[in-house]
C-alpha cells in the first residue's frame, strides 16, 4: 500500500512539473537562448496579475428631461363647423351659460385674432362671481387648470358628440367633480379672471367643439357659439 501511494504521488508530481514546463515554454521566446530566472519570475508575475478588462461604456439611462414628453392638452383645435351642425345645436335651445346675460348682450368674438391664431370662442362679460351654468345636461369630462384658460371645465353633451368649454373661472361650484352628470341650467362655476384674462375684465370664455371619434376632452372642431346662443 505504501509503495502504491508513493508511486501515485511521484506520478502526480511528474505530471504537474511537465504541465508547468509546457506552459513556461509557450511563454518563452524560441530564440535558442535559455530563459533566465528573472524572465521566468516576470512570466509568473504576469500570470498572477489579471489582464485589464476592455473598456465598457453601457448606454446611460436617459434623464427624465430627455425622455419624450406627451404633448400637453391645448384646448380646442380645428376649424369652424358647418352651418348644419350649428342648426342642430340651435334646435337644442341651449341655456345661456352666464346668469343674467341676455342674448342681445353677446358680441361675436369667435374670429377675433389672438396673437397668431383666431379666438375660436365667445367671451361673455359679467361681474366676478356671477354663476356659470351648464348649457345642457351631460357629463363633466374634465376639470383642468391651464396657463391660458385658468380654471376650466370640459362638459360633454349627452351623446358625447360635443364638448362645452368654460374657462377663466373664479372657482368651481361646491362638490363639482369629474364624471359627474349635470342638468341643464345647473350652476357649475363662477365667472373670474384666472389664466390669461385681464384682472379688470372678468368674463366667461365659452367654446363649443365637435369631438373627434376618440372623444379626447381637449381636441375637436370648434363651432362658433354666437349663432348657436343667438
Amino acid at each position: 500500500m505504501v509503495q502504491v501511494v508513493g508511486l501515485s504521488f511521484a506520478l502526480g508530481a511528474l505530471t504537474a512539473a511537465t504541465l508547468v514546463w509546457r506552459l513556461d515554454a509557450a511563454d518563452i521566446p524560441m530564440s535558442g537562448v535559455s530563459a533566465t530566472e528573472a524572465e521566468i519570475a516576470a512570466l509568473e508575475a504576469s500570470r498572477r496579475t489579471p489582464a485589464a478588462l476592455p473598456a465598457h461604456n453601457p448606454p446611460a439611462e436617459p434623464q427624465g428631461a430627455q425622455r419624450p414628453r406627451t404633448p400637453s392638452p391645448v384646448g380646442t383645435t380645428g376649424t369652424a363647423a358647418h352651418a348644419t351642425v350649428i342648426s342642430d345645436l340651435r334646435a337644442r335651445d341651449l341655456e345661456m351659460p352666464v346668469a343674467g346675460v341676455d342674448d342681445d348682450d353677446l358680441r361675436d368674438t369667435f374670429s377675433e385674432a389672438r396673437g397668431a391664431r383666431s379666438h375660436e370662442a365667445l367671451d361673455i362679460m359679467a361681474p366676478r362671481h356671477t354663476p356659470v351654468r351648464a348649457v345642457e345636461g351631460g357629463r363633466i369630462a374634465k376639470l383642468f387648470t391651464s396657463k391660458a384658460g385658468g380654471l376650466t371645465i370640459y362638459q360633454f353633451d349627452p351623446s358625447e358628440t360635443f364638448s362645452y368649454y368654460y374657462a377663466h373661472l373664479d372657482r368651481y361650484a361646491a362638490g363639482l367633480k369629474e364624471g359627474q352628470v349635470v342638468k341643464r341650467g345647473q350652476v357649475i362655476g363662477f365667472v373670474g379672471t384666472t389664466g390669461n384674462a385681464a384682472p379688470d375684465a372678468p368674463h366667461l370664455h365659452f367654446a363649443i367643439f365637435r369631438l373627434t371619434p376618440q372623444r379626447q376632452w381637449w381636441q375637436g372642431e370648434p363651432i362658433n357659439p354666437y349663432p348657436v346662443l343667438r
